[in-house]
């Protein structure tokens, strides 16, 4: 029965953390833009290195 008393206080430690980072991310612009990033994966790159660029030569 004593354990509560620890894991009352843990658990609203760790949920008062998760509103704090919630937040955090709120104010920091993280939510500001929910397509853009998923786009991105789809477009193409057109910067590509030359070939044999950085291999190292063969021994």
């Amino acid at each position: 029965m004593s354990i509560i008393f620890v894991l009352i206080p843990l658990g609203l430690g760790l949920l008062g953390a998760a509103v704090l980072a919630f937040f955090w991310a709120v104010r920091s612009g993280q939510f500001d833009d929910l397509e853009t990033p998923a786009w991105r994966v789809l477009l193409d790159d057109d910067s590509r290195p030359p070939p044999g660029g950085d291999d190292p030569p063969p021994d």
